[in-house]
């Protein structure tokens, strides 16, 4: 999955082209597509925004839901992390001379940093489509697992270093991937950071349990040194992102800036009707904070 870092898009389009293999692929390719970045320095564990853009070719069909793969491989080519996803629009239903644009922003991986290229290709079970884009060496192989885009993996170091406070429960993962992880807040989760007198952008990607609030989902919001900044409705049981500007004068001049996200209403699941153990105070469940510079 993928602080200040020099805005600039990195664009690149992909070719039916196959890595590994010296035999060209002859196949038509079914789209092409390029993928741009907001930024081509970024520090491990920072945001970074990826803008898909494919073009269904002339004449084709294809027929089946196909995933995207997008694999981010160090500067040995070994894969460091994978997000695999769904395109918004189902390549079943992608006609002849569509365009299909899209964005995710995704947390850069805490790996190994240096350059790092993505690969971006068409999969469904071991099928694996033909695609077109500008660079020829892709059209040398057959692993149809194309180059996209370069960009330079800072070290963490060049983040913000965020501190958890009070209010948050132990780190949890998915024991079908583990390098999915998050925190569930109690009633209010405070983090403190050292002020970088300058304006910021907080982000939180989280989730919720919409089904113990239907209809009327909790409220959270998110305060600077006691101050509300931003209130927003956590009415998504997928993870979603909020990004919330703080300026400089919001942070003080305070060596330490102080910020918690607190809700209106907190559940146990022990006391719900599905029942269970967990006799936990429970907010929202937390996947991704983050502050970075403006």
């Amino acid at each position: 999955m993928l602080q200040t870092a020099r805005r600039g898009v990195v664009a690149a389009t992909i070719v039916a082209a196959l890595g590994g293999c010296s035999k060209a692929d002859t196949a038509s390719p079914v789209a092409t597509v390029s993928l741009s970045t907001n930024k081509d320095r970024v520090a491990l564990g920072g945001p970074i925004d990826l803008a898909y853009h494919f073009v269904v070719a002339p004449g084709a069909k294809i027929d089946g839901d196909y995933r995207v793969f997008v694999h981010v491989n160090d500067a040995d080519g070994k894969t460091m992390r994978s997000d695999d996803h769904d395109p918004p629009l189902p390549t079943s239903q992608w006609k002849p001379g569509q365009a299909i644009d899209y964005t995710r922003t995704r947390f850069v991986p805490v790996v190994r940093f240096g350059e790092a290229t993505i690969e971006v290709g068409l999969y469904k079970d071991n099928d694996r489509l033909p695609l077109q884009g500008p660079d020829p060496a892709d059209r040398e192989s057959t692993s149809r697992a194309y180059k996209v885009a370069t960009i330079q993996l800072l070290p963490q170091s060049e983040n913000i270093f965020l501190i958890y406070r009070g209010g948050w429960h132990p780190a949890e993962f998915s024991p079908e991937n583990p390098t999915l992880e998050w925190q569930w807040t109690q009633k209010a989760g405070e983090l403190s950071l050292r002020n970088p007198r300058r304006d910021v952008t907080f982000y939180i990607e989280f989730d919720a349990r919409t089904d113990v609030f239907p209809g009327n989902p909790q409220q959270v919001t998110v305060y600077c040194n006691g101050q509300p900044v931003k209130t927003f409705a956590a009415d998504s049981g997928a993870p979603s992102l909020v990004r919330i500007p703080i300026d400089a004068a919001q942070l003080g001049t305070n060596e330490m800036v102080e910020l918690r996200i607190e809700v209106d209403r907190t559940f146990v699941p022990a006391k719900l009707p599905s029942g269970g153990r967990d006799s936990r105070e429970l907010g929202i469940r937390v996947y991704h904070v983050f502050v970075e510079p403006r």
